[in-house]
């Protein structure tokens, strides 16, 4: 007995390892530019300038600039469009960005100065997107990708592909969720058909030729919908919603004036919502004929249509911790350095998921049979496991113009090949760690902001930054077959490029100060439907399309400084 569990075990291990792929943790460790109205003006390059209740998600030794104690709060407005292809989607959403308190305490030595520490809320990261599109002509089907590298390549048998009641696609030996959706679904006829088909190997008689053991001899596979002579399109909706904030606990300091430093602990909260269809319209398509008294229906694919979708739902939630140091040098009053290391975010995370799948086949345009089918039988399921986001380095420098102007300039890499996967007990997956090395590469944010004072009161500022892709050239150009989810999507998405062009405007009476901010935000980022298709003399092309965000938002900060 107990060598039978250890076996099942180890057939189920492969899918336990695969649970969760590079691509899911890469999209929850994205940041974007938000904090402070100030900050955001100059587009975060603040690395070596400090005294801003947002460097303490960038570098907390900018806690140590602090003189006196501050206590404010941001509030922001953001106006999305989202455009794939010719379809655009817009939406207004209401966010508060940052809300914090640095209490400065004055030790009234030249050697150390003063000691603070500071308590603060930001916004890292707004999930909201939502996009629509169609792909014309498209050179293959998602059904025959599930097919080959879901069923086909693992050696599935028919045998594997039925849900049961106490089925748990982590231990089981059983295809994968989105294999036995698209599989032997019922119809409105009382048969069953699929969005991919069992084709076995019979003789003349019309009878499955079987081995020994009872298994489908060499000749047997699962065919999906799309062969020589098909033609379709295709369409898909993506609306992701959620966010990911931080809630920091800083303490820093200054040496004589001259070398400021700080430490903080980063507390992070997350909760992201996906809701995807991918749809295929296609015509000589191959589906199965609708004869119940054949034992294996032909598959027919003249004068055919086939409508078909597939439908998903994931909920991620996690907290997580990180830590920050960071150093400001000023070697003279016109020159400040700054530098700073973030260590990565150590997520728990859990995933409540569920998929579905239907299809309408036609032949000689009379509708044969309408089909679908519930992950799990309709039930949703959950998974736990760890991630934990890249290492970040930041180096900057400003220059201080007398008493009227700053510029400052600040670079980050990101290494994003460092991400890791695990288990809900901190165990890293091999496999996803490989992906990450060969899927990712750094990418490099570069940060530059000025502000010039008209006069005690009133100050302009403006700034900008690039921040380059995270993928591998062979990924944008399809050279791999990706590692994607095999129990809710297949699809996967990365930017190719973030742009955020900013500016503001700054009032201070006496110990209030006000800032107003706007923030044009530009990503360029691909959608692909699944993974190009090994075809065993290189990869087909995939179903993929363009995807071109434009965010603009305004921001204010209200704030006190006593």
């Amino acid at each position: 007995m107990k060598k039978k569990v250890f076996a099942l075990l180890l057939c189920g291990l492969p899918l336990m390892l695969n649970a969760q792929y590079a691509f899911d943790a890469l999209q929850m460790s994205q940041t974007e530019l938000r904090g402070t109205s100030r900050f955001q003006s100059m587009a975060g390059a603040f690395g070596a300038l400090g005294g801003d209740l947002s460097t303490l998600t960038q570098n907390p030794a900018g806690i140590g600039v602090y003189r006196n104690s501050d206590l404010g709060l941001t509030l922001s407005l953001d106006f999305n469009s989202t455009s794939s292809g010719v379809d655009k989607l817009n939406e207004t959403k209401f966010n508060v960005n940052n809300v914090g308190y640095v209490g400065a305490i004055r030790l009234n030595s030249e050697v150390v100065p003063n000691l603070n520490f500071g308590f603060t809320y930001n916004r890292l990261q707004s999930y909201n997107r939502h996009y629509i599109g169609g792909i014309a002509n498209i050179p293959t089907s998602m059904s025959n990708y599930i097919a080959d590298e879901f069923v086909n390549v693992p050696g599935y048998s028919d045998a594997d592909m039925y849900w049961t009641d106490d089925f748990n696609p982590y231990f089981d030996g059983y295809a994968p969720w989105i294999a036995i959706t698209t599989y032997d679904m019922p119809t409105n006829q009382g048969g069953y058909s699929g969005i991919i088909n069992h084709i076995p190997n019979v003789n003349e008689y019309g009878n499955e030729v079987l081995d020994e053991d009872g298994v489908s001899m060499i000749g047997s596979h699962f065919q999906g919908l799309y062969g020589q002579g098909t033609v379709g399109n295709a369409y898909y909706e993506i609306d992701e919603r959620g966010h990911a904030d931080e809630y920091n606990i800083a303490f820093g300091g200054n040496v004589a004036n001259k070398l400021y430093f700080g430490l903080d602990i980063g507390i992070l909260d997350m909760d992201f919502k996906s809701y995807q269809a991918y749809e295929e319209e296609l015509d000589d398509a191959y589906i199965k004929a609708n004869d119940e008294d054949v034992l294996y229906a032909d598959i027919i694919n003249r004068n055919t249509r086939a409508d078909w979708g597939l439908y998903n739902y994931k909920h991620t939630e996690g907290t997580g911790v990180n830590f920050k140091l960071g150093l400001i040098w000023r070697p003279t009053q016109a020159l400040r350095l700054g530098a700073a290391f973030h260590t990565p975010t150590y997520y728990d995370m859990r995933d409540t998921y569920s998929v579905s799948a239907s299809i309408k086949a036609y032949e000689d345009g009379n509708m044969l049979y309408r089909a679908d089918k519930q992950s799990n039988d309709g039930y949703d399921y959950s998974s736990s496991y760890t991630i934990s986001t890249p290492w970040r380095f930041m180096g900057s420098v400003a220059g201080v113009i007398g008493t009227s102007g700053i510029i400052s300039l600040d670079y980050e890499y990101v290494a994003n090949e460092t991400m890791r996967i695990g288990d809900d007990r901190g165990n890293n997956y091999p496999d996803a760690t490989a992906d990450m090395k060969t899927y990712f590469k750094p990418s490099h944010i570069i940060r530059v902001g000025g502000e010039y004072r008209i006069n005690p009161n009133w100050s302009l500022r403006a700034g900008y930054s690039y921040k380059t892709t995270q993928v591998e050239k062979g990924v944008d150009n399809y050279d791999y077959n990706i590692n994607t989810s095999k129990d809710v999507s297949p699809s996967y998405q990365y930017d190719n490029a973030v742009h955020n062009i900013t500016c503001g405007v700054g009032y201070r009476y006496k110990s209030i100060y006000t800032d107003l901010a706007y923030v044009h935000k530009m990503r360029e980022s691909v959608y692909n439907a699944f993974s190009p298709i090994n075809d065993n003399f290189g990869y087909e092309p995939n179903v993929s399309a363009d995807v071109t965000d434009h965010n603009n938002r305004i921001s204010l900060t209200l704030g006190v400084r006593f």
